[in-house]
């Protein structure tokens, strides 16, 4: 937690020293001038700079919380630029005032004795403000880059303890530090660290695609540097330098810190101008004598303000319901209650009143694509389902199970704004895919017999050597054909079933196919016992090669395959748990991903055309897969899963995640709706 942490315990070290330095000013001043009684102002004015500074965090954190995906890149990448902006005017502000602050600081408590209790609590509050506002945006910017608050906010809560006993301590003169060298020291840490941060708002707002550039990496390291070491993650977590940068991201960190660091040095090293003189305290004039009122009512109140206008902020910002009625979804009542909502992002609740589960989605009903859905809405129940409305045509559309689809009458909403719709798919849309994959499986299937063939031929001949390696020539093209929760009916349990659950384990009369042949040639078996699994296994593929035409292969299981197959890869193969001797994991992991390439390549037009950006992202993950896996073979000999390093392990493991990740919208762009 410590590399998360540390960006902003140095940031709250030298804010919380920034504060504390102007708010023991402030208190000396005061008792030098024998106001003791007033020192509650100054504390009240201390006070609702942190209840603003508290107040606009929790703005930030839940404004940024309700809106779409693409929109929370976009205003946290804006945010990230503009708390490296501030960060850097601090720096450059201390660096410069830190000898005249105090003198200036002095002169305007003087002159605030002289008049209401006012004044001195606004006094106070400027004071403070600034820093508590910065510390705010910077402990947001940074939790949102670690992606988890708990480091960022006790790596902070540290430094502020600390500045808190620094300041105490020189206020009490038990301490001597020189301020200068400390600022300083840290202002060119700061720089470092915040030239990171600027790449990583950078990195959002391209993510958010305000800015261009998206997949135009200058440096990608994914495939030799383990993003899960330690090393990694500090270097991540204090300068936010991943092994994967854009081109954008490297140009503005470099020419940040040559442009900021270079003149900040210059300032370092130019003359120090010598302390301004401080003009004499004026002797305060008489305050005018105030109207009593009790102790609390000023603290009181100027916490409760910032929170009330936080909530009031954060409450205005979440979506709100679309209307006081709920909408109703059922055959006979699809729709009702719905009425034209305001653009923006809406939260509709949507009531079953109907005798039957249904799917209900909001559509265009020109186009039918689909702006929201619920699936499995029970009767009776309510939920909510949440939208962008813009400019355009709704209406509902409400799909009962084993009823009729009905769609309700349309509303018009005007004016601006943009939404992404999904546009639907139907079967029609993927007859096409879904028959160029039948072909690639079938051409597979006809290769796989004449391997399993040879396999056999090999095994009867007592060529266990030969058998070895067409074994795995073999089982390679079987595991790129996509086998993946039960493609291949009861066919896939007879030719590539494992030992699990079996009463007898590899020994069991029923453990057949490749992992039975597997295990027998990788374990000294001799080829008379391996005849009969040998023949019966390539007299299974050729059932499926005849069977394989009349199975039946539901157009919409054809996308969940380009996750499926990665997924059960991650699940068995990268554990190590089908290894029945052979260490060939990484090998079935590889024609895994040949599978999953010839998947999305039979459903790239329809990618391309609902997600233009997502393919490419996806074809970069899969290439650095690919380099992972290259690197773990040498000709025919693949290195085992449990002898790869550590290091190798967890970037495979990683890459292969990261590609899941970015697969997972595939199935839900791709569903097949029903429509009216």
């Amino acid at each position: 937690m410590w590399d998360d942490a540390f960006p902003s315990f140095l940031i709250g070290l030298r804010e919380g020293l920034e504060a504390g330095l102007i708010v023991s000013i402030l208190v000396a001043t005061l008792v030098r001038a024998g106001a003791r009684s007033r020192l509650a102002q100054v504390w009240t004015g201390v006070l609702a700079a942190v209840g603003v500074a508290m107040g606009f965090g929790a703005v930030l954190t839940f404004t940024a919380a309700s809106m779409p995906q693409t929109a929370q890149e976009a205003f946290g990448g804006t945010l990230s630029v503009i708390a490296v902006a501030f960060v850097t005017a601090m720096v450059f502000w201390m660096r410069r005032s830190a000898r005249s602050l105090s003198g200036e600081l002095k002169e305007k408590v003087t002159g605030a004795l002289a008049m209401g209790s006012g004044v001195l609590i606004l006094t106070s509050f400027l004071a403070v403000g600034r820093e508590g506002l910065e510390t705010a945006l910077f402990l947001w910017t940074t939790a949102r880059a670690a992606g988890e608050s708990a480091g960022p906010l006790a790596g902070a809560g540290i430094g502020l303890v600390i500045a808190a006993g620094l300041c105490w301590g020189l206020y009490r003169r038990v301490l001597k530090i020189n301020l200068t060298k400390f600022f300083t020291a840290t202002g060119a840490v700061l720089i470092v660290i915040a030239a990171g941060v600027l790449g990583y708002g950078l990195r959002d707002l391209q993510e958010g695609g305000v800015l261009p550039g998206r997949t135009a990496y200058a440096v990608d390291l994914a495939g030799s540097v383990d993003a899960g070491s330690w090393y990694s993650t500090l270097v991540q977590g204090v300068f936010n330098l991943t092994p994967t940068m854009t081109w954008l991201q490297v140009a503005a960190y470099v020419a940040y810190l040559a442009v900021v660091m270079s003149l900040f040095v210059r300032g370092v090293r130019a003359p120090a101008p010598g302390p301004a003189a401080e003009r004499p305290a004026q002797r305060p004039k008489p305050a005018r004598p105030e109207r009593r009122r009790p102790v609390w009512v000023v603290p009181a109140a100027v916490v409760a303000v910032p929170a009330v206008l936080a909530g009031l902020v954060v409450a205005f910002s979440r979506p709100k319901p679309a209307g006081d009625q709920t909408v109703a979804v059922s055959e006979t009542e699809c729709g009702k209650g719905f009425a034209a909502p305001e653009p923006g992002r809406q939260t509709f609740q949507m009531r079953n009143t109907g005798d039957k589960t249904s799917e209900v989605y909001l559509v265009d009903p020109s186009t039918g694509a689909v702006y929201g859905e619920i699936e499995g809405l029970a009767p009776g129940t309510t939920r909510d389902l949440v939208a962008t409305v813009a400019g355009g045509t709704y209406a509902w559309r409400c799909v009962p199970t084993g009823g009729r689809a009905v769609t309700s009458k349309p509303v018009s909403v005007s004016g601006g704004g943009a939404a992404k719709p999904v546009v639907p798919v139907s079967e029609q849309d993927l007859a096409a895919p879904l028959k160029a994959y039948r072909t690639y499986v079938g051409q597979g299937l006809d290769t796989l017999v004449g391997q399993t063939r040879t396999l056999a031929d090999d095994i009867e001949g007592g060529h266990l050597g030969k058998a070895r390696t067409d074994w795995l020539t073999a089982h390679r093209t079987y595991a790129s054909l996509g086998a993946a929760y039960g493609t291949f009916e009861d066919f896939d349990q007879k030719i590539d079933g494992r030992a699990d659950g079996l009463p007898d384990g590899v020994d069991d009369k029923d453990f057949s196919g490749f992992h039975r042949l597997e295990y027998g040639l990788w374990h000294g078996r001799p080829a008379k016992e391996l005849t009969g699994p040998a023949q019966q296994l390539a007299t299974d593929a050729a059932g499926l090669r005849k069977a394989f035409p009349g199975q039946e292969f539901a157009p919409g299981d054809l996308p969940l395959r380009a996750h499926e197959i990665l997924e059960n890869t991650l699940q068995f193969e990268l554990t190590g748990d089908t290894d029945e001797g052979s260490g060939t994991n990484l090998a079935t992991a590889d024609a895994n991903l040949s599978g999953t390439r010839e998947l999305l390549t039979v459903l790239k037009p329809l990618l391309t055309a609902r997600a233009p950006k997502l393919l490419p992202t996806v074809d970069a993950d899969v290439a650095r897969v690919q380099k992972l896996l290259d690197a773990a073979h040498a000709g025919s000999h693949w290195t085992a899963v449990d002898r790869l390093a550590a290091a190798d392990k967890q970037r495979l493991d990683g890459a292969t995640g990261q590609l899941l990740e970015d697969l997972a919208p595939v199935p839900d762009l791709l569903e097949i709706r029903k429509s009216a």
